[in-house]
């Protein structure tokens, strides 16, 4: 089975720590996303695996290269104007079309066990399954609606706030970007043009009278689309290995400077007296002595010449978040 990793977004939630990269080749825990998800899915038997790729596509191909050093075939698919996640099937549908295949976004750290949801899709015959979880905490991620059968019926909307002691069997369920589907579902993809599978591919199959499924999973999910999400999924590891921050190679952190709650990148220095809580900082970049820093990210000035947010401090771009 082959598989698909999407990873042709702009990375604008991300924003600045996609400034010179692809949201996919962002590190998370020193190593790349995208090799989180390459070593993720050669765990699980794949070994021909295709990227799509648009902004920052070559930070990608410098990692990952042909794939062999991971022990799996790489075919790159560019997107020159981004296509949504139907239109990227779409281009490589030559690639698809001789069987069943997996697709996963590229924004996700998860250990959500394929063998079985493999082993479900192709029980219950449907022309895709999507992997869904429950959204305890009621987070913004789009709601998807789920039959008495296991077979989805509608995607859309957000969910609304609820007490605490709501019961996790009530929780709405949200699409963890992982999906198994068979080469039918191009029936259902229009040709050459911009679209979405969960706006105008499933519901087109869900009208038609195809079974769209729905798997439950457990494990750990992270979705890393935004500066929130990126610290809180890192900090998650980190807390349960009794760890207050990260450090990249070649960071430095001078004399009595205090470092909690945040994700220092390669070859930081961190000047002494400095205070973080919370910060995000990137490559090669400078806090000067005695700066006092909560909630924010920062990168090298020089890469956002004109950032359409943020504060220009000295060499550094600030943005909160």
């Amino acid at each position: 089975m082959r598989a698909m990793i999407l990873a042709a977004g702009l990375g604008t939630r991300l924003w600045p720590l996609t400034a010179d990269r692809a949201k996919a080749a962002v590190p998370f825990l020193n190593k790349p996303i995208i090799v989180h998800i390459l070593e993720y899915l050669r765990r699980y038997g794949f070994t021909d695996v295709i990227i799509n790729l648009h902004h920052q596509g070559e930070s990608i191909r410098r990692i990952v290269g042909d794939g062999s050093a991971w022990g799996v075939r790489v075919f790159y698919s560019e997107e020159p104007e981004i296509l949504g996640t139907g239109g990227a099937l779409d281009k490589v549908r030559h690639l698809l079309q001789e069987g069943t295949f997996l697709v996963i976004n590229g924004k996700i750290i998860t250990d959500i066990d394929l063998h079985a949801v493999c082993d479900a899709h192709r029980r219950r015959a449907a022309l895709a399954t999507l992997v869904l979880m429950k959204n305890v905490r009621r987070e913004r991620f789009s709601i998807v609606e789920v039959d008495g059968d296991g077979s989805i019926v509608r995607f859309g909307g957000m969910p609304s706030p609820a007490p605490d002691e709501t019961p996790s069997d009530h929780a709405p369920l949200l699409f963890t970007g992982i999906q198994v589907v068979e080469p039918e579902i191009f029936d259902f993809i229009p040709r050459g043009v911009f679209s979405h599978t969960t706006v105008d591919v499933y519901p087109r199959a869900i009208a038609s009278g195809r079974r769209i499924a729905a798997y439950i999973a457990e494990g750990q999910w992270y979705e890393l689309s935004t500066l929130e999400r990126y610290l809180n999924a890192s900090l998650a590891f980190l807390h349960r290995e009794g760890r207050s921050f990260l450090a990249g190679e070649g960071t430095v952190i001078e004399g009595d400077a205090e470092v909690r709650d945040s994700i220092l990148w390669e070859r930081v220095r961190i000047g002494r007296g400095a205070r973080l809580r919370h910060c995000l900082i990137g490559d090669d970049v400078t806090i000067p002595a005695g700066s006092d820093l909560r909630r924010v990210a920062v990168v090298r000035a020089a890469l956002c010449p004109s950032p359409p947010a943020g504060t220009i401090v000295g060499q550094n771009l600030l943005v909160p978040f």
